[in-house]
Parts: C-alpha cells; structure tokens; sequence
C-alpha cells in the first residue's frame, strides 16, 4: 500500500472518530481564540473566532499559507485543538480534493467506507443515486472520470448524514464545465440536507454562487465577513454580485 493510501485511510478514519465531539447534531459551529503554530513559528492560526449556524454555507477564502487548511484540518478532527475552543455537530464529514476512493474497493463499498450493517449496499444505492451515479456503483475507482470520483468522494461524505460538512477545494483538479457541474449539484444537496458547510476555495467566483457568507482568512485572522444577500439561483451579470466579487477579490488583494 502506498504511502498517500495510507495518509487518506488513517485521515478517514481519524475524521470518524473525533466526529462525536459534540452531542447535538443540530447545533452551530463555534470556533474561540484557536490558535495554532508549529514549532517556534509564526502562528499559523491566530486567536481565531468563527460561528457557523446550523445549515448555512460558508465559503473560506485566502492566499495560501492564510490558514484555510490548518483551520479545515482542525474543525474535520485530523489536528487538535491545542489553544482555544472548538464545538461542531456529532457528525462530520469531509470530502478533499482528492478523492481519495481506495482502488481496491468497488465504489459502493468506498461509499460506505468505515460503516457498519447489512444494508451497506442499499444505502449506497440510494446517495449514489442522488449523486448521480448509480449506474456507476459497482465500477472500480480508476474507471471513473475526475467527475465521477469526486461524486462518489461526496457521496461518501454525505451517506454519514452529516451535521456539518467540510470541503477542501473539491473542484480544484476538475475541467471548467465539470466544475460547473459539480458547483450545482452541491448547491442542489445543499438546499435538500440543510446541514451546516466550510467551503475551503480560492474561487471567489465559487464562493459567491454557493454561499451565504464569504468569509477571507489572512494571517490566520478573518479580514473579512461578508453576507452574500443574494437569490438562488445566483448570475454573474448581477450588479450586486459584480460588487460583491471586487470587494472579495480587492480583500485578497487582486485589482481589477
């Protein structure tokens, strides 16, 4: 086995078993004064505060190096909390930019990955299908497409029924219209499951099509947090979101 295999499964797992840190699965995401720094360091996340409600959808944007995957990393369970407080529902998930799906395993047995009862295949079935890929369900990992393996990671994600839902820029390594695609089935499941979601991207464009708030991390702090007061489904051609869109890219410091 690989050593990249072995990182995801130890990380799948590790996400499982910190999952439960909370007892109600409807509860908001609260972040207070984490802070985290490796060695003598600068402190990669710096008396951090963040609050998600319970089914909203938050994008988190910045440069690399701001902190989005250390702060990602630390909500899903995979880092701990070594200063300041974190409270998130009972169960998480999360889906990565790879997809990690074991090539070994037939993609209904990657979907329900970790899972215990008899049933594992129908309720496979039944996310697949709403992923769109039940005609995939017994197709080995490395026959599907980009597209494919990213439904059948988010479908792994989502069979867990998860109170809130991590994602760590899982389009990045997609096609544009494959992107495009992906974008708007996750806004569809999103408005179906009502779970609470952490969007990590650099897309600011992504952002504000998803999502109820656009929240840019610098240094490790949040520079800014941004209502996206929009309608869904949301146009680039909107005056409003044409601001919105200057305002995040000025914030990450692109002009235009």
């Amino acid at each position: 086995m690989s050593a990249v295999l072995k990182r995801a499964q130890s990380e799948l797992a590790t996400v499982a078993v910190h999952a439960g840190s909370h007892e109600d699965g409807n509860v908001a995401v609260i972040v207070e004064g984490l802070t985290r720094r490796f060695g003598d360091g600068p402190a990669v996340l710096d008396r951090l505060d963040l609050a998600i409600a319970p089914g909203e959808f938050v994008a988190l944007l910045g440069h690399s190096g701001s902190g989005k995957s250390t702060l990602l990393r630390t909500l899903a369970g995979i880092d701990p909390v070594v200063e300041g407080a974190v409270s998130r529902p009972r169960e998480v998930s999360v889906v990565f930019q790879e997809h990690r799906l074991l090539p070994w395993k037939r993609v209904w047995e990657n979907v329900v990955l970790g899972q215990e009862g008899k049933d594992g295949r129908d309720r496979a079935a039944a996310i697949l299908e709403e992923v769109g890929l039940a005609h995939r369900i017994d197709a080995w990992p490395l026959t599907l497409s980009g597209g494919e393996a990213q439904r059948a990671a988010l479908a792994r994600a989502l069979v867990r029924e998860p109170g809130f839902l991590l994602l760590d820029e899982p389009f990045a390594a997609l096609d544009a219209l494959t992107r495009l695609k992906m974008q708007g089935l996750v806004g569809e499941l999103w408005k179906r499951r009502r779970c609470a979601v952490l969007l990590v991207t650099h897309d600011v464009d992504e952002a504000l099509l998803l999502a109820d708030r656009a929240v840019v991390l610098e240094r490790g702090r949040i520079r800014v947090d941004m209502p996206v007061a929009l309608e869904r489904p949301r146009k680039h051609v909107d005056p409003v979101f044409e601001d919105m869109r200057e305002t995040l890219l000025k914030s990450l410091g692109v002009s235009i």
